[in-house]
């Protein structure tokens, strides 16, 4: 494999190599780090051959079905097992209100979380479940807004207050932040959503964006790392952008 099919293979995978140019800069080598880590393999930097290996391990296109997972893909961020078929939507970002690490009340409610260190954890409902018309059980993770969407959240901000405002004891973290576009585009490329405000918005821009009234939600209003930013908006239209860059990269 060449960088630009390293680069590639990565963002598939989740993580976000920076653009798909070829050229193996600072944010592709901390790309492969953290797949490594990921991967349980020796963490270097250097996409060599086990590492190439095993970044095309149960690989699927993204209009085709999840293929049976193999062994190895636990231990990877998005395997196809986490993506089956379904018709969705939209996706919606969230952050859990709690400690850095994914609870089992984040998992009952959210699809896929960002831990505090950048590492994804899958929920306990499919995003299958969440297919509309919603049949039994699926994970609740936006009031009257479930069906057809699919739920991401970070794992942080417990504590968190708007006004004035205080990030609480788990303030989001820049590697969280980095993390989400690159997840957000490999969920747009499996599910075929185009990235739109009204396809790719976090919780607190749903009520004045879709008009389904929710009960004073705040996520992603604000970022801990950056206080220059501030407003739904401002944070949605930040990782929609970066979302859009990383899939015309490798449209």
């Amino acid at each position: 494999m060449d960088i630009q099919a390293i680069q590639r293979a990565l963002l598939a995978r989740g993580y976000d190599p920076g653009p798909a140019d070829g050229i193996a800069g600072r944010r592709t080598e901390a790309a492969v780090r953290a797949f490594q880590r990921d991967a349980g393999l020796t963490v270097d930097g250097d996409p060599g051959p086990k590492t190439q290996a095993a970044l095309q391990v149960g690989r699927a296109s993204p209009a085709s079905p999840a293929p049976a997972p193999a062994p190895a893909d636990p231990a990877y961020a998005l395997v196809p097992a986490w993506l089956p078929s379904a018709k969705m939507e939209r996706i919606i970002v969230h952050w859990t209100a709690g400690p850095h690490k994914a609870t089992g009340l984040d998992r009952s409610h959210y699809h896929l979380i960002i831990q505090g260190d950048g590492t994804l954890v899958r929920g306990d409902r499919s995003i299958a479940d969440n297919e509309a018309p919603i049949r039994g059980a699926y994970a609740a993770h936006t009031l009257s807004c479930n069906s057809g969407s699919i739920g991401v959240s970070l794992a942080c901000m417990a504590g968190a207050v708007e006004s004035p405002f205080n990030a609480g004891s788990a303030p989001m973290t820049r590697a969280q932040w980095d993390r989400l576009p690159a997840v957000l585009a490999a969920l747009c490329a499996r599910y075929g959503i185009h990235v739109t405000p009204r396809t790719v918005l976090s919780h607190a821009e749903v009520q004045g964006t879709l008009g389904i009234k929710q009960r004073g939600k705040w996520d992603i209003a604000r970022l801990a790392f950056d206080p220059s930013v501030v407003g739904a908006k401002a944070c949605g239209d930040i990782f929609r952008a970066r979302t859009t860059e990383l899939l015309r990269a490798v449209a």
